[in-house]
């Protein structure tokens, strides 16, 4: 009996050293990060930019795979479902903390199901409208719209998009609730304010910078606490009189639960190192993006922030009352 037990400890032991040694190892080959989004979309041009440089500090090709589909759930449900070996890795912006809400029957929870690895980038919002819309400024705009509630419309980039929680944010700073129009996706909703077919739109800055320097649409502020760097003259709408209104999209990088915490501390490093490479900082600016605050690149800070991101959108879409199944 001895003999067996002691064959046993050491077959024990010798299955912990090599599940060490793999992670020591890790990674050992390609590494998936999942993208939410359709290529070419401003979460997945974030994706790319950081895995072309993790794929540098580790010395494995780090693959964006994209799998679309109810706003981010799909993918995430995928993530959950993976095996927590350190090679499947998924990126997702605020719609991590808006699907509790959003759902009625949501599969997963965010808060339980993952490990953290890292925020990345924060992207401002604008709002704009049609070139041809009366309001000149913010304030106009705000009088235009309480005086002509019904007659208005707001496009979005459909259920979850941050352009549709801002649209949410906006009405209820004002005190008004205008027709919806959701797109599929932001470029079709660009479009029709380009064309003149909706009113107003609030979209980040991935996507509007060019219309707004081009003046092919109305400009009235960023949604930021602070004027931001893409766009230094451009006030934002707190400063102008909707005290405190803030939006921003920001991107999370999250990992199947159980991933091995040295796998985790791993790419938690690479992330940071990622976005100091100054061809990520570059790309980043250009698009308007801004580097996360060192606050939010550990996981516990990832954490945290999206824990107050739950709290903050969940009555504002519950007051929203649009929800799916």
């Amino acid at each position: 009996m001895t003999a067996r037990r002691n064959i046993l400890v050491t077959g024990f032991a010798a299955l912990c050293a090599m599940g060490v040694s793999a992670q020591q190892a890790w990674p050992s080959k390609p590494i998936t990060l999942v993208v939410p989004f359709a290529a070419g979309g401003p979460t997945d041009v974030v994706a790319r930019t950081l895995g072309a440089s993790i794929t540098k500090t580790l010395g494995q090709t780090v693959v964006v795979e994209n799998k679309l589909g109810a706003g981010g759930t799909v993918a995430a449900n995928y993530v959950v479902r993976a095996a927590p070996d350190g090679y499947t890795f998924f990126i997702h912006h605020n719609g991590m903390a808006t699907a509790p809400a959003l759902y009625r029957k949501l599969s997963f929870n965010p808060l339980t199901d993952f490990e953290y690895v890292s925020q990345a980038v924060d992207v401002p919002m604008t709002l704009l409208a049609r070139k041809d819309f009366p309001a000149k400024n913010l304030t106009e705009l705000i009088a235009y719209v309480k005086a002509n509630e019904s007659k208005i419309n707001l496009a979005n980039a459909g259920l979850g998009a941050v352009s549709q929680l801002c649209g949410m944010m906006l009405e209820r700073a004002m005190g008004v609730k205008l027709q919806a129009v959701p797109f599929q996706g932001t470029a079709p909703a660009m479009n029709a304010l380009l064309g003149g077919q909706v009113d107003i739109l609030c979209d980040q800055t991935t996507q509007t910078i060019p219309q707004i320097k081009a003046g092919s649409v109305k400009f009235y502020g960023v949604t930021t606490k602070n004027r931001i760097k893409a766009l230094p003259d451009a006030p934002t709408l707190s400063e102008q009189g909707l005290k405190d209104f803030e939006v921003l999209v920001w991107h999370g990088i999250y990992a199947p639960k159980g991933t091995p915490k040295p796998i985790i501390e791993k790419m938690n490093a690479a992330v940071r190192t990622a976005l100091k490479d100054p061809e990520v900082v570059k790309r980043m600016a250009d698009l308007g993006a801004e580097i996360a605050p060192d606050s939010k690149l550990s996981p516990e800070g990832l954490q945290t922030w999206l824990k107050s991101e739950i709290d903050k959108w969940s009555p504002v879409i519950k007051a929203g009352g649009t929800f799916a199944d």
